[in-house]
């Protein structure tokens, strides 16, 4: 069916989520490799995108690992550095979708402290109709129950939902309660989903 409301993905969807490349640039790749290696950061990252505090969450965790502190310390001091850039294509299409009164929706696993400081960067992520960011809900995709918050909150049929995201798993995790999903590899393949949807042409999503 043709979806009523769109959900997007922030991390990777909108904008890109890639620390390890910010620390190849940063302290290059041999040392970001050994970093990586020694930091467990996608689990202190999960931990806060659970609804854990921000600062206090990467502070413990420099405290943990002294030997790389100043690297871990500058997941807060330097956030709008590494949570960058904006996917163009990807900001174009949710205006696209603005513009044709779709509805269009955000849920992202995102820290309740450090998304004001992506927003204040990037103004469209203040247009949304409706945001669900797992720290401000103390859930976490996949899990079910922040899929089935959105449901009661939005009120829509699952399967008049279309979800682009760019990890598989979160894809699964809604299909599974009847969502439509598209596994996000890049804009245009996003831009291609809308166009067979029907919710834009190709002028449109261009």
């Amino acid at each position: 069916m043709t979806p009523q409301a769109v959900i997007f993905d922030i991390g990777n969807v909108l904008i890109e989520w890639q620390p390890e490349k910010h620390f190849d640039i940063r302290i290059g790749p041999e040392r970001r490799k050994a970093f990586f290696t020694a930091v467990d950061i996608h689990g202190m990252m999960n931990r806060i995108d659970e609804g854990g505090n921000f600062s206090l969450v990467v502070e413990e965790t420099a405290k943990a690992h002294p030997n790389w502190a100043d690297e871990i310390l500058w997941f807060r001091d330097g956030w709008c550095e590494i949570a960058q850039p904006s996917i163009d294509h990807s900001v174009r299409l949710l205006r696209a979708l603005r513009r044709k009164d779709i509805p269009v929706f955000a849920l992202s696993n995102f820290g309740a402290q450090n998304f004001p400081l992506s927003e204040a960067q990037f103004p469209f992520l203040t247009e949304f109709d409706k945001r669900y960011i797992s720290g401000e809900m103390g859930m976490i995709k996949p899990d079910t129950a922040i899929y089935a918050a959105v449901e009661d909150d939005c009120g829509i049929a699952p399967e008049a939902l279309l979800f682009v995201d760019d990890r598989e798993e979160n894809i699964e995790a809604a299909v599974d309660r009847g969502w439509q999903g598209h596994l996000f590899v890049s804009p245009e393949g996003w831009a291609e989903c809308l166009v067979e949807f029907g919710l834009m042409n190709a002028d449109e999503a261009a």
